[in-house]
């Protein structure tokens, strides 16, 4: 799908109603190319236009590390993203690994033809509109080498998408050695967080988490990356880049579990934020 890039010379706002809100896109007034999505308020990507490998958030920083170390450098990646918004991550694999066969899971399909309409994106990604488990699904076995899962509704992962059935799904999906990387975000006393780190541990061998020390400490509300995979992590390439970063984050591969493993009858939306978690002033 493609779209009529937004105009550069005088880039303006823009905001339509899609399928779970308002959808509004925002340029970067400090950096041409730059865009801001928004749904109801909350921030949902930021794209690059002009340099697709520029993160603008600290946690896709973060998925962007672990994909940086999922193969060699340059060497093309299956990838399925869960999640889409405007497609930051697919557009930083594009570039940095060329080759890479992407598919893109999106639930709300106005927001898909809206960021195609402003912010379209390079050939060799695909995006399908459906809901993300119902696609894992249908989604051939041992077919990827990474698979992203970063699914929000407004500001709650869905609780679907939060068990052991719908992470056995995902492993199933990868290919030996492969990745699974969701990215979720929760506060003190980081109960979510703990039964994530559970969950993901009854599916895979190998697991870590990645956030900020405050955040892994419970201090505060904040993004925490899971990562699991049936291979060793590469725990050391990641913690180097992870510390070159302009806010550090800390990994740790034996988290602590203080938490049974979520199952579809357990499974709850993830907490709410704090008010003024995403505040843009």
């Amino acid at each position: 799908m493609t779209g009529t890039p937004a105009d550069a010379s005088e880039p303006l706002p823009v905001e339509r109603v899609v399928a779970l809100g308002t959808a509004k896109l925002m340029p970067d007034i400090d950096r041409d190319g730059g865009w801001l999505l928004t749904l109801d308020g909350t921030p949902q990507s930021y794209v690059d236009l002009q340099d697709p490998t520029y993160l603008e958030f600290e946690y896709v920083q973060r998925i962007a590390h672990l994909l940086d170390v999922a193969a060699d450098p340059g060497e093309p990646l299956d990838a399925l993203h869960l999640g889409g918004g405007a497609l930051t991550l697919p557009r930083y694999l594009a570039r940095t690994r060329p080759g890479s066969r992407q598919q893109v899971v999106e639930v709300d399909g106005p927001l898909t033809e809206f960021i195609a309409d402003h912010l379209p994106w390079p050939t060799g990604i695909e995006v399908t509109v459906d809901d993300a488990r119902a696609a894992l699904a249908a989604v051939e076995e041992a077919s990827v080498d990474v698979v992203v899962a970063d699914v929000f509704r407004g500001s709650r992962t869905p609780a679907h998408l939060t068990s052991v059935e719908f992470v056995q799904s995902a492993a199933a999906a990868l290919r030996p050695g492969g990745y699974y990387a969701a990215n979720l975000a929760d506060g003190p006393p980081l109960a979510f967080a703990k039964a994530q780190a559970a969950t993901l541990a009854a599916v895979f061998a190998h697991i870590c988490l990645v956030a900020e020390p405050a955040v892994l400490r419970g201090r505060r509300y904040g993004n925490i990356l899971l990562i699991g995979s049936d291979g060793p992590i590469p725990a050391g390439e990641l913690t180097r880049l992870l510390a070159a970063d302009p806010f550090p984050a800390r990994l740790t591969e034996s988290p602590e579990q203080a938490a049974e493993p979520v199952t579809d009858a357990t499974a709850e939306d993830s907490p709410p934020p704090p008010a003024g978690a995403f505040s843009l002033n």
